[in-house]
């Protein structure tokens, strides 16, 4: 089963409630970022999530296991087994979300985009060796 350790965010979507289309539609997004396109992957991968009504829903469950993916659950109450998508929820809120008041969801949309394009492609991990997401996985292909 491959892995990809580059953090890089691939896909995302942003709505004002948690509905599992919502987490099927930044899914897709995220599988086009990475293969170009959408359709079942050749290499089996783990898709790892909290236990969330969102995550665990019938649509959601459909659709990894459409496009061949392997879903994991943390254990109920342990964050930690999620660590990096919780680290990246904790930065994505100190260095964006907390400094800006937002006018509306399309503006919210603009300026998350705009830092996540800054995370992947400009800012530097110290976990990556000081490389961005994106050097991260040029050097990993």
């Amino acid at each position: 089963m491959r892995r990809d350790p580059t953090r890089e965010l691939l896909g995302w979507h942003l709505s004002k409630s948690g509905k599992a289309t919502t987490a099927s539609a930044a899914l897709e997004h995220a599988l086009i970022a990475r293969f170009g396109t959408l359709g079942r992957v050749e290499d089996e991968f783990l898709l790892r999530s909290d236990n969330g009504l969102v995550f665990t829903s019938h649509h959601f469950t459909a659709i990894v296991r459409s496009y061949g993916l392997k879903q994991e659950f943390i254990t109920p109450h342990c964050p930690q087994q999620n660590g990096m998508v919780e680290r990246f929820i904790r930065t994505l809120k100190e260095q964006c979300v907390h400094r800006h008041r937002f006018e509306s969801i399309q503006h919210a949309m603009r300026v998350i985009g705009d830092w996540i394009a800054f995370y992947n492609n400009r800012r530097p991990h110290q976990a990556l060796a000081m490389r961005t997401p994106a050097e991260a996985f040029r050097l990993a292909a």
